[in-house]
């Protein structure tokens, strides 16, 4: 049986400021790190094969927090990184919505309507593309064990949808995707999968 362990990297210093980063990036604060090392004691019994990241420094970083063994290799993909927000990036919510109040509440309430090129942006479609290749890659080089994937918020609802053959209206039918998050999928031989844990937040005693 596969396992894929997926979580989100942890708290920066963008997310404290309320900016959005997408393809840029910000350091890891001190939660951040404090939260991926919680995520880190709770997988520490488990044997991963491999550790897959975004190669964004943020993901990079917190995947090495949780490598637990210095024989496991960290396999940076492009294809996991952030949807990429275009003019988005850098600035604060409320900046974003005095230009660009419509087209921001889409992305978060009616996604499948979400409309990507005023801001020049990355559209749910290319992200969806991008992110199912790279799973079916992941899966398909990987028969048993367990896996950890690192990467970020929209992408990992992003990968959820695409397992579970969900439209993207239905993007954010999950829990909040919290920094370090945990979800946790199983695969058996015939590539049928069960979600065993969604989202889950208990190794963080402040949440």
């Amino acid at each position: 049986m596969l396992t894929i362990y997926l979580t989100r990297h942890g708290e920066t210093v963008w997310n404290i400021e309320n900016r959005l980063q997408g393809s840029k990036d910000s350091e890891l604060t001190a939660s951040g790190i404090s939260d991926a090392k919680l995520l880190s004691e709770k997988l520490a019994k488990v044997n991963f094969r491999k550790i897959y990241t975004s190669s964004s420094k943020r993901a990079v970083t917190t995947a090495n927090i949780l490598k637990n063994n210095p024989t496991i290799p960290i396999i940076e993909e492009d294809d996991l990184k952030e949807i990429n927000f275009g003019d988005w990036e850098g600035k604060t919510k409320q900046e974003i919505n005095a230009g660009f109040e419509n087209e921001f509440e889409s992305l978060w309430k009616t996604p499948h309507l979400y409309d990507h090129s005023p801001h020049q942006g990355e559209s749910l479609l290319d992200l969806r593309a991008r992110v199912g290749n790279v799973i079916q890659n992941i899966l398909n080089s990987n028969e048993e064990g367990n896996i950890l994937i690192v990467t970020h918020a929209v992408v990992l609802a992003t990968i959820v949808a695409h397992l579970k053959q969900s439209p993207n209206e239905k993007l954010w039918d999950l829990p909040y995707v919290h920094g370090t998050s945990l979800t946790v999928i199983n695969f058996d031989e015939d590539k049928e999968l069960e979600f065993k844990v969604l989202c889950d937040t208990t190794h963080l005693d402040r949440i």
